[in-house]
């Protein structure tokens, strides 16, 4: 029945009375929807808060007794002679199906110096475009210019410098020297260890088992 079916037949202040009532009664479901969806949302995130919270302790639980197990077997390794030098970080575990990966990679980064050879080069290519009929639309000073970016912590990229060094036969000796700066701040920071699952199927095919959520 809608609202011109009600009314019929009432007086004016009925009228005004049902509507009232009608529009209170739409107000009351609406907080009633809206409440009903706050609580259905407060009640997903807590429980996705308490997954999340209970698998990153899973996660890291599991990555530091793995650190620890393979440490101790690298030693063991090393002991029984399976190891090519006393340093090595990486190997690979093969049992039936599943395959171990222990990775090692060097975190390289630039000390003070690094800055000082970011100056110098900044101060060159200024030098350099002003006696180049395309200015600061030269591509190799565009190249360079790029390289030089710096990430949102304000640190040098390491491989893009590393470009740097490719460019080295199209400048002069000057620029050899800013090179050999950015050489000489190389420094390693740390050696981070990664591990990769691999499981093979039927076919003889290894497939890496990614144990990131978003990677399922």
């Amino acid at each position: 029945m809608n609202i011109k079916e009600m009314t019929q037949g009432l007086s004016a202040d009925e009228r005004k009375a049902l509507i009232e009532e009608l529009n209170k009664q739409e107000q009351q479901e609406q907080t009633s929807r809206r409440g009903a969806y706050e609580t259905m949302r407060r009640q997903l995130l807590e429980e996705v808060k308490k997954q999340t919270d209970d698998t990153v302790l899973t996660v890291t639980n599991f990555r530091n007794w793995l650190d620890g197990e393979v440490k101790a077997f690298r030693d063991v390794m090393r002991e029984y002679g399976h190891l090519k030098k006393d340093e090595q970080m990486s190997f690979t575990l093969v049992e039936g199906d599943f395959k171990l990966e222990v990775r090692s990679n060097k975190v390289k980064s630039f000390d003070e110096r690094a800055d000082v050879a970011a100056e110098r080069l900044m101060e060159y290519l200024k030098d350099y475009i002003s006696g180049s009929d395309k200015g600061a639309d030269d591509p190799m000073y565009q190249l360079a210019m790029s390289l030089l970016e710096r990430n949102r912590q304000g640190d040098l990229d390491y491989k893009s410098i590393s470009k740097l060094y490719e460019l080295e036969d199209k400048f002069d000796d000057e620029y050899k020297g800013i090179m050999e700066l950015f050489r000489e701040s190389n420094v390693v920071q740390a050696t981070a260890i990664n591990y990769y699952f691999w499981k093979r199927d039927e076919n003889n095919v290894w497939h890496r088992v990614e144990p990131s959520f978003c990677r399922l």
